[in-house]
């Protein structure tokens, strides 16, 4: 906007800006970052923290809160600045929606899974009590702000993490998605979903695929940004893996966790005749395709039990349980006894 342009720039005011970085960003970008707001005469500051699923907690958002406060930060002009992973988005949108009732916030993903997941939506929070984000609101950014240079310096293992969230939205909502994964999965670990142009023959995969995961977890989210409705498709596996995640910490990352999750809901899916074997295998192969593992000892039944458990608690009742009805299509399901569950956990164990 033009008259915005006009008005920052007429502005005597200095503008100023508070950036919490995630501490391995900081290594890798934090120069690059310091450097753009000095060059831009910018008073900032740069507060950097070890943001991980062990350290999300409320301790790490009063930590942050009190170096707002010390900033003296107008809550109207001046946004707060998280660039990170989710779990750094998680904790700065869940301080800026603290402080003063609601501080603007910009998100900056650094890594694939925050790029199609964390920075979509207006999810925020931490964990607790030892369970998966049980303190939080729904506060969205007014911005984010998505680079896939940023992909180039995650390892291989992160780059698979995100596809684990792609996939959800490909055998949920599109199998145009699923069929990118399964033809270019390998192409875009390779190239940590860089566009390169020496790579004719898979197009711009990585653009095409970070495109409609977003685009299709918005036409999800947004008509039902406040969760009002409880029957969501993008809570496929989200079922079990909340549970799974926190108990076997840190040996899981959480698309590693998902991924699981959604490897049993296809046995499940399957068991209920809404795939057939054909269908099954080749979602199985895709997943090990994207070097996503598709099973973990710490999945007991009576850890899938206690987390269904869980969910009819926080679901009003109902497991709605969303379970692929082929490939790209879904629908959502209350009504999966617990002899279909096991049946299906049985038939997985054993393959």
């Amino acid at each position: 906007d033009p008259q915005q342009i006009e008005l920052a720039t007429a502005s005597k005011r200095n503008l100023r800006r508070f950036i919490v970085i995630d501490e391995v960003v900081d290594k890798l970008y934090g120069s690059k970052v310091r450097e753009y707001f000095e060059e831009n005469n910018v008073q900032h500051k740069i507060l950097a923290l070890p943001t991980t699923e062990e350290t999300k907690s409320m301790d790490l958002v009063l930590n942050i809160l009190h170096e707002v406060q010390s900033f003296s930060l107008d809550r109207r002009t001046e946004p707060i600045i998280a660039i990170g992973g989710g779990v750094c988005l998680d904790i700065v949108g869940l301080a800026a929606s603290l402080y003063r009732r609601r501080t603007p916030y910009i998100r900056v993903p650094t890594t694939l899974l925050s790029y199609v997941d964390a920075s979509v939506g207006a999810k925020n929070g931490v964990n607790f009590l030892q369970c998966k984000n049980k303190l939080g609101g729904y506060t969205p950014p007014v911005a984010s702000f998505l680079d896939r240079s940023f992909l180039q310096s995650i390892p291989r293992r992160h780059i698979s993490n995100g596809l684990g969230e792609i996939l959800k939205m490909a055998l949920m909502k599109h199998k145009g998605l699923f069929d990118l994964l399964k033809n270019h999965g390998k192409y875009l670990l390779d190239t940590k979903f860089q566009s390169c142009n020496s790579f004719a023959h898979h197009g711009d995969a990585a653009l095409q695929t970070t495109r409609i995961a977003i685009e299709t977890m918005l036409e999800e989210l947004a008509p039902n940004l406040w969760e009002d409705d409880l029957d969501r498709l993008v809570d496929f596996g989200h079922l079990i893996s909340p549970e799974l995640e926190m108990r076997v910490l840190p040996s899981l990352m959480h698309g590693e966790a998902v991924n699981i999750d959604m490897a049993f809901m296809t046995y499940v899916a399957h068991a209920r005749g809404l795939l057939g074997a054909e269908e099954k295998e080749q979602i199985l192969q895709c997943m090990r395709g994207l070097e996503l593992p598709v099973w973990h000892s710490g999945c007991s039944w009576a850890l899938i039990q206690r987390a269904l458990r869980e969910r009819l608690k926080h679901s009003g009742g109902q497991l709605r349980m969303p379970l692929p009805t082929g490939l790209g299509v879904a629908d959502i399901f209350n009504d999966t006894n617990e002899e279909t569950l096991e049946r299906a956990y049985e038939l997985w164990v054993k393959d």
